[in-house]
């Protein structure tokens, strides 16, 4: 059962969890072309400064983990990158995106998966990229313990998550847009009363990215960066585990 209208379940819990996995099939549909025009197409940019920090290039032909997955875009933009000839491996607890993504790029290979409990085996993957899923994960420090897990040392995390900016005025400006505009425009387009609120609001949870880059500190990363996009809106974190 989805949330309702008064409350999203923003913390951490089970029923975080349960509202997370019926909003993302809800939307699935409308998902990628709601994501183009609630960020005016900088989405992609954004993936493409998260593959530029992945260090792919070390090992071109590796296997790759695109971690809450959703549609598979930043695991295709790693695919299309020239030169890259591994493949990537997506991994997402709801189906029905996986489904929607899945013919983005021949080295993708889609796995429904719990971001907590990965089903695949320690140093599994020579890098991981997280695009705006790490705020949807019921326990974060977890989340960063299980990539942590799966990933060679050596290896790079990025991780590129929304923001609120800290500086007057873009601060204002940007939080009307996301807790009027954005709400609006993603209801309507994609008939789901909840879904575009849960964006503002989980951001608004979720630590500040010197928090979350303190946090992969202790859980098994090192020289963790935080650039941001935008004055703030997006942050690209990168850390090399340990």
């Amino acid at each position: 059962m989805l949330a309702t209208e008064s409350k999203l379940p923003v913390e951490g819990g089970a029923e975080k969890r349960r509202y997370i996995r019926g909003m993302f099939a809800a939307i699935a549909p409308s998902y990628d072309r709601l994501n183009r025009i609630i960020s005016l197409s900088l989405d992609r940019r954004w993936r493409r400064q998260g593959v530029r920090g992945l260090g792919w290039e070390r090992a071109p032909g590796g296997t790759y983990l695109d971690l809450c997955a959703g549609t598979l875009d930043f695991g295709a933009e790693l695919s299309g990158q020239p030169g890259f000839h591994g493949r990537v491996i997506g991994a997402d607890f709801v189906p029905e995106m996986l489904r929607l993504g899945r013919h983005k790029a021949a080295a993708l290979r889609p796995v429904t998966a719990d971001a907590l409990e990965l089903p695949f085996a320690h140093s599994s993957f020579d890098g991981a990229m997280v695009g705006w899923g790490m705020r949807n994960l019921t326990d974060l420090d977890a989340g960063l313990r299980e990539v942590a897990r799966v990933l060679k040392p050596g290896a790079r995390l990025v991780i590129v998550e929304a923001s609120i900016p800290a500086r007057q005025p873009l601060r204002s400006l940007f939080l009307f847009y996301f807790e009027k505009i954005l709400p609006t425009i993603g209801g309507l387009l994609s008939h789901h009363s909840t879904a575009y609120r849960w964006l503002p609001e989980s951001t608004r949870a979720f630590p500040s990215p010197e928090a979350v880059a303190e946090r992969m500190a202790r859980t098994g990363f090192r020289e963790v960066s935080i650039a941001r996009f935008l004055g703030g809106v997006t942050v690209l974190h990168v850390g090399t585990k340990a």
